[in-house]
């Protein structure tokens, strides 16, 4: 055999150890075969057969260069002709990959084609090589073909379908070489079952189809950037918050299309991007964060998170995490931050003018007296009371008065500066925390309030009013003692302006001190904050008696507040309730009437027929404390109380003054099964109008009709109307204040339902009730 037709051997046995490769990643492996094998065969063309092949350097490959140099050395004086041709068929059936080689047609197949393919080996041979390719690719392999016998340059491999024996079409990566084969040109080809690699991509490629989908679908913005924190991908979300599309901001910062901003400081944030490549780790920018578009026309309040996208890379003989971008998520809140911002509002304001409410204006306070108490700057409180105001409200009714109370809060609104304090603390009262305001230019502004409302006309239908304001004044300083003592101190200089001719400004002094433990106020603070610690109010009841049939669900008794004083003598609430409600301590003494006859009420030592129920009174100021209503339902749990055994009574007043808190506290228990009485029915003008809009399961009639009914016609027709009333509106009827059989008997005849007073029975302690 000649040299030349040994090296054509060795250029198969080199090819087919490239197909032993062909499996690997490393394609600068498979190009140095190729160069390899390529080059023996330029040896061969060109007669140069005892040559060697260069050797490309000193790794392994170059220590298979060697080998190759050495093998065929050994070729040219050794082998023998039989061995060489014995050489090929070896080593193709070695190979895990399929080995072909034909010349249009299959001359030689090894036994992985014939698996592949499921087509026996025998048929193989002799078969055009283009029958067992793909339609699709038949005319890419023709020119394949004719390029490689050529010894033209084409790709080193490429991917295809071979069809098997009943025509389904399997992926292949085949790669080919033109070679001397028993003594005719003929390509080596090599196909390795690529099947797997593609149905992974497939998988892969639909994976990120639906991630893609996921993206596109969920509400949350999704922004991902390269490791340079540039903008790769965005989806519709991002789209919509940022007012940009992925196309234009692909290849920004985030920083150059949106701005963020802290939402109440309105300073910017750092970039959370920058920040989350740099430390390579999850970021967020907490709960202030504030988006601005690049137009600053839209802004959103969200949440961002910046999380690093990481991937592997080798270093060495280990791995290691590499940064290969991040991943922000824009999450927008703004609509639960509006609807944290309109809960803390009804927290902190007055649902009819407006103003802040007395429990946030006392927290303001307080900041400004301990401001105050470490050096700070000067501040005045004032305390505003109108004058007149009762007048139209027995004149016109609550809605009219309401609406003045809104007007006369624009007009103080006006006076003061934007850094200042207003709120309404109560019916008609108001105060004013001047911050940082010297007592000369307090006084100024204080004037021109009541400059302001002494101009100020409030016209209702056909009727004119002219009101005043009496203002008390009080400097915060170092000096000033506690929340009560400073609002105490503004009262008590009120009530100076008041007593000096109203309309005026009055600043505290000692001497006002004085006169207000006069009016003994001051003192009943300090009686009742002692009471409510050392326990000593007690509770009382007063039957209620049904003239209704049996059966019915009414109140059996109202359940009343007394006082023991330090020599144990029994106080009416008369005595005591103004004082409680200028110091705004009746949300205390409510809770513990609620806290004790509750718990009376589980203990047993409160007894009436099952089906009939217990009568509680509410306070104006109560119903305006947003905690209260909270902290009946804890109660009604605690205790276990059913609460269709209970019924609260609220006065007309209390109700129109607050009426936004008393739907939503008459709402709450209603639906848990609670009852309501309206009380003092009839004390307004507007008592027929008001009593439509409320869930009233019964009214009390006010005590001023009841008394003295015999004699007074104008009073027993009223009472008929509201009999009449309440039938229509299917609520039941509660007469208080009868005091006399002939009462009893003129108010059992006009239809009246339930009755309460002297003349039924007159309270006791609940203490003797067993």
């Amino acid at each position: 055999m000649q040299i030349a037709q040994i090296i054509s051997i060795s250029i198969a046995a080199l090819a087919l150890l490239a197909l032993v490769f062909v499996g690997l990643r490393s394609s600068r492996i498979r190009r140095r075969l190729v160069r390899l094998t390529s080059e023996l065969e330029r040896m061969v063309r060109a007669g140069h057969t005892d040559a060697n092949v260069a050797v490309t350097g000193e790794d392994e490959f170059g220590q298979l260069e060697r080998s190759v140099n050495r093998a065929l050395a050994q070729l040219r004086e050794q082998i023998p002709d039989a061995a060489i041709q014995e050489l090929f068929p070896k080593l193709a059936e070695t190979s895990q990959t399929m080995v072909l080689v034909h010349a249009n047609r299959i001359i030689y197949a090894n036994s992985s084609a014939a698996r592949f393919t499921g087509i026996h080996r025998d048929k193989l041979v002799g078969m055009p090589f283009l029958e067992i390719v793909h339609p699709e690719y038949r005319d890419l392999m023709r020119e394949r073909f004719k390029d490689q016998l050529a010894g033209r340059k084409v790709a080193e491999t490429c991917e295809i379908k071979l069809l098997d024996s009943e025509g389904s079409g399997k992926w292949v990566e085949i790669s080919g070489t033109q070679i001397d084969f028993q003594g005719k040109p003929a390509v080596l080809a090599s196909a390795a079952d690529i099947s797997a690699r593609k149905r992974l991509a497939k998988g892969l490629k639909d994976l990120r189809g639906r991630a893609q989908m996921t993206l596109e679908s969920i509400g949350d913005g999704v922004i991902t950037t390269d490791n340079r924190g540039k903008i790769e991908f965005m989806n519709a979300a991002a789209e919509q918050l940022t007012g940009i599309e992925a196309s234009e901001a692909r290849g920004k910062s985030l920083n150059e299309i949106v701005s963020l901003v802290d939402e109440v400081e309105r300073k910017p944030l750092r970039d959370p991007v920058k920040a989350c490549l740099e430390q390579n780790r999850r970021l967020n920018l907490g709960r202030r964060a504030l988006l601005l578009t690049a137009t600053g026309d839209v802004e959103y309040s969200i949440e961002v998170t910046a999380s690093p996208i990481r991937g592997r890379e080798r270093r060495g003989n280990g791995a290691s995490d590499r940064v290969d971008g991040a991943v922000v998520v824009l999450h927008d809140v703004s609509e639960l931050r509006g609807l944290a911002r309109q809960d803390t509002y009804q927290a902190t304001h007055d649902a009819l003018t407006g103003l802040l409410n007395r429990r946030e204006f006392e927290r303001r306070l307080n900041d400004a007296l301990q401001d105050a108490h470490a050096g700070g700057g000067g501040h005045v409180l004032c305390y505003l009371d109108l004058d007149r105001f009762k007048a139209v409200n027995d004149t016109c009714g609550h809605m009219a008065g309401d609406n003045m109370l809104r007007e006369v809060a624009g007009l103080i609104k006006e006076q003061v500066r934007d850094s200042d304090s207003v709120a309404r603390l109560g019916g008609d009262e108001f105060g004013t925390l001047l911050s940082g305001c010297p007592l000369e230019k307090a006084t100024q502004i204080a004037d021109d309030i009541v400059d302001a409302i002494r101009n100020y006309r409030f016209v209702w239908r056909d009727k004119i009013f002219d009101v005043g304001v009496s203002i008390g004044l009080v400097e915060i300083s170092q000096e000033s003692g506690s929340v009560e003592d400073a609002l105490g101190a503004a009262d008590s200089a009120c009530y100076m302006a008041k007593r000096e001719g109203r309309g005026r400004v009055h600043v505290f002094s000692s001497r006002d001190e004085s006169v207000a433990r006069q009016r003994g106020e001051i003192q009943w603070l300090q009686r009742l904050q002692s009471a409510l610690k050392e326990n000593r109010f007690e509770l009382f009841t007063q039957s209620i008696v049904s003239l209704a049939r049996v059966g019915d669900r009414g109140p059996a008794v109202e359940i009343l507040l007394r006082l023991r004083d330090e020599g144990g003598d029994e106080i009416s609430p008369r005595s005591f309730m103004r004082a409680a409600e200028r110091y705004h301590l009746m949300p205390l003494i409510d809770r513990w009437v609620v806290r004790t006859a509750l718990a009376a009420i589980r203990n047993g030592d409160l007894r009436i027929p099952e089906h009939r129920t217990f009568s509680l009174n509410i306070s104006g100021q109560t119903l305006g404390d947003a905690q209260f209503l909270e902290f009946v339902v804890d109660c009604l749990d605690r205790t276990g109380v059913a609460p269709d055994r209970l019924c609260f009574e609220l006065t007309e007043t209390t109700v129109v003054t607050n009426l936004e808190h008393a739907q939503r506290f008459i709402g709450v228990l209603h639906g848990m099964g609670c009852m309501f009485a309206l009380d003092n029915f009839g004390s307004g003008l507007g008592s027929f109008a008001n009593l439509r809009n409320l869930e009233m399961d019964f009214l009390k009639i006010d005590g001023s009709f009841v008394r003295g009914l015999e004699n007074d016609d104008v009073n027993r027709a009223m009472i008929n109307a509201m009999v009449d009333l309440a039938r229509t509106l299917e609520i039941s009827v509660i007469a208080e204040h009868v005091e006399s059989e002939a009462v009893l008997g003129l108010i059992r005849k006009m239809g009246v339902d339930y009755v309460q007073g002297y003349g039924i029975e007159r309270p006791r302690p609940l203490a003797t009730i067993h």
